[in-house]
């Protein structure tokens, strides 16, 4: 998943040639603060569910973390899940991934979330949260030590315990910083020195903590091939490796484990990478915790072709013997879970009778025939009252079946999709069109339920990497991205069914970027960035995609914007030059314009304002936003907005002849969603703090129909969408 890049500082001799300084005075209100009402445009998962977790004691209460959109808990009233930490702001954006969730079967209201998404040096450090009510309320402890709920490893764990006996002491394995513990309910937190593995730098440290009777388990994911990989406490001081650990794991990661307390044996599941990508053997072994003997009981072993890890377990509370294992990363075979419900023995493959009804999200085709019965399982849930009540997490989505046999998508209200742009069309029967990482792009027929069409197909896109619409004819569309038969296409009844261009320059099949179409669709500015960043020289079509040529005078890897009434004009900025060029003659040569803008930072973004030629936005983000109405030749600082991440227009308010101003960035002390129905003279704050969703800088559209409807990106809380309350 993406993450934002870090501020870039403005010097102060940087934007000199070719800026007017707009008048403060006209600027100088304060934002007001709007209310709005905040809703997910429903998609339906999308994003990586890490883990789910029942409450051992009380029916129909469950949690769900992921990998970079924060942890929800299950209304079973509602039948969907209910976000917990959308209240986390832009400068906590790292926090939006969830590395372990823990809740306290004697205290039924208490829920911990560890936060971190990124272990690397530029990522902040992880926190724990706290809750005396579930999640709605919290209170935050910050760690000195660095979590990544986004990087290998993240669907291990749980990495977080409640202390069995006894609820004020929790315990936190970390991935480079050992094992943490904590004697007050997670206000402070200290390393337990006398756990025996050493921290590095790398690997993935402690990867599971389990609950066994009385004793604590932990799995240590360092694999050297020596090491021992369990580790168990019996009285919360010392530690001591498990005796008799199988052979042929000694190089493997122990993955998850789950305990049977009527059998009194602990299931343990090891693929030979921490996963979710990369594994190619695995297993399943058992303990008997009362005689220390050790059982395989692996369903099926990895070979030749059909190569996967095994990843989550579950047991039935109240069932003992009956036990749910998955693999993970079986690519030829496709993932399944297996059921044994005589203590491993024997086992059933659940994928192989499973029905699988995908109407509420139709995207899970994928575009093929049938859905898939899952990828990525690591996270396998089985409900303490319902021994057939089984979940399991996936790539997408959280599966869920009642009778072991019919299986649908248990997903309402989980949205963690990355948006990467919105476009909102001004006729049409959808409101709506997005452009998302993993599913390509949707066309939103209805904001209140999940695409009927799904993905767009013809071809489909893995991420989508360009979105633009014809101002003058806005029946055409064309879409760019990463495909396996194609990776640019266009329709003609806006955005509902598409073709595949006729051709392609061969740098798309490598590095597929923005793209942008004139006003009137006569011409296509097509540009090409690769994975690593490296850009090219941007393309130019004026048969609809049949053929393309370069055009050599393109600054190589701008994004490129239409002018919205002039079908011969084109802009791009230069963010490393801080130049704007511009085009006259339908694309085919390109010359700078205004100089010394802001540079340095590739995300820094512009936009036209819809219906005026030569009306252009730039967000520079902590330098600042500017404004041209001269096609580029000049830009003017706004200076009611100190930070600009994004910028976007819908529908102009009543009596107003200019579109409504949509910013996320900052006019005083806080990053947020703001509008200005005055041209940036004055703007209102239309989130508030408990609507925030960490970073939020993609994209941000109004629609065109409706004034103070306003369309969100966000990473990993999928599409919000906020209307006047």
């Amino acid at each position: 998943m993406p993450r934002p890049t870090r501020r870039t500082v403005l010097t102060a001799t940087a934007a000199t040639a070719a800026l007017l300084t707009l008048p403060t005075g006209a600027y100088a209100a304060a934002p007001a603060q709007e209310t709005y009402r905040w809703r997910n445009a429903v998609i339906g998962g999308t994003g990586f569910v890490t883990g789910i977790l029942f409450h051992p004691t009380i029916p129909g209460l469950a949690y769900a973390r992921t990998d970079i959109g924060g942890a929800y808990r299950w209304d079973a009233r509602a039948a969907r899940w209910i976000p917990l930490t959308d209240h986390l702001g832009w400068d906590d954006w790292n926090l939006l991934g969830v590395e372990a969730m823990a809740v306290d079967p004697a205290h039924p209201d208490r829920l911990y979330l560890a936060l971190g998404t990124y272990a690397q040096p530029w990522a902040g450090n992880g926190a724990v949260l706290r809750s005396e009510d579930r999640g709605a309320t919290w209170a935050r402890t910050d760690l000195a030590v660095k979590l990544g709920a986004n990087e290998d490893g993240r669907g291990t764990g749980e990495r977080l315990l409640v202390d069995p006996r006894d609820s004020d002491t929790l315990w936190l394995g970390t991935r480079h910083d050992g094992l943490l513990k904590s004697g007050d309910r997670g206000e402070t937190w200290e390393t337990d020195t006398g756990f025996p593995p050493a921290p590095t730098a790398t690997g993935q440290g402690v990867t599971l903590l389990v609950a066994a009777g009385r004793a604590v388990y932990a799995g240590w994911g360092d694999a050297d091939g020596t090491a021992p990989h369990l580790y168990r406490t019996t009285d919360g001081t010392a530690w001591e490796p498990v005796p008799g650990q199988p052979g042929g794991v000694s190089a493997k990661v122990p993955i998850r484990a789950a305990y049977d307390r009527h059998a009194r044996e602990l299931y343990v599941t090891y693929a030979n990478a921490p996963g979710p990508n990369g594994q190619t053997d695995g297993s399943v072994h058992k303990l008997d915790v009362t005689t220390g003997a050790w059982t395989d009981v692996t369903p099926a072993a990895p070979q030749d072709a059909d190569t996967f890890g095994y990843g989550g377990v579950a047991v039935a509370a109240h069932r003992p013997g009956t036990v749910v294992v998955s693999t993970n990363n079986r690519w030829s075979a496709v993932d399944t879970l297996y059921r044994s419900t005589d203590g491993g023995r024997s086992w059933v493959s659940l994928k192989d009778t499973a029905v699988l009804d995908v109407s509420e999200t139709p995207y899970l085709k994928w575009g093929e025939a049938e859905p898939k019965f899952g990828w990525w399982i690591q996270a396998v849930a089985v409900d303490p009252y319902d021994p057939e009540h089984i979940l399991h997490g996936t790539g997408a989505t959280v599966y869920g079946t009642r009778d072991l046999r019919t299986w649908t998508p248990v997903i309402r209200g989980l949205e963690e999709t990355s948006v990467r742009l919105l476009l909102s069309p001004p006729v049409g029967e959808a409101h709506l069109l997005s452009a998302n990482g993993d599913i390509g792009v949707l066309y939103h027929d209805r904001l209140t339920a999940s695409p009927a069409r799904g993905m767009a197909t013809d071809p489909v896109f893995g991420t989508a990497t360009g979105l633009a619409q014809a101002a003058a004819r806005p029946s055409y569309v064309v879409r760019t991205g990463w495909g396996d038969h194609g990776n640019g296409a266009f329709s003609t009844d806006g955005g509902r069914t598409w073709a595949p261009f006729a051709g392609q320059p061969e740098l798309a099949k490598d590095a597929p970027g923005p793209i942008a179409v004139s006003a009137d669709a006569g011409v296509l500015l097509w540009t090409f960035v690769a994975g690593d960043g490296t850009a090219h020289p941007a393309h130019r079509s004026a048969d609809g995609g049949a053929s393309w040529a370069e055009v050599a005078s393109y600054p190589k890897g701008a994004t490129p914007v239409a002018d919205p009434v002039d079908p011969g004009t084109f802009y791009a900025y230069d963010t490393a030059g801080g130049t704007l060029h511009a085009s006259t003659d339908g694309g085919r040569t390109f010359a700078a314009r205004a100089t010394g803008l802001p540079a340095g930072d590739s995300q820094y973004q512009l936009a036209a304002a819809p219906g005026r030629s030569g009306d252009l936005w730039l967000s520079a983000k902590g330098n600042g936003l500017y404004r041209s109405t001269d096609g580029g030749a000049t830009f003017g600082k706004v200076g009611s907005a100190w930070a600009a991440h994004t910028v976007g227009f819908g529908k102009a308010a009543p009596g107003a002849d200019y579109p409504a101003v949509y910013l996320v960035g900052a006019t005083g002390t806080v990053t947020a969603v703001y509008r200005s129905d005055d041209q940036a003279r004055t703007w209102s704050r239309i989130n508030d703090d408990a609507h925030q969703w960490g970073w939020t800088g993609q994209a941000v559209t109004g629609d065109p129909r409706l004034h103070g409807r306003v369309y969100l990106a966000t990473n990993g809380r999928g599409i919000q969408y906020g209307d006047p309350a």
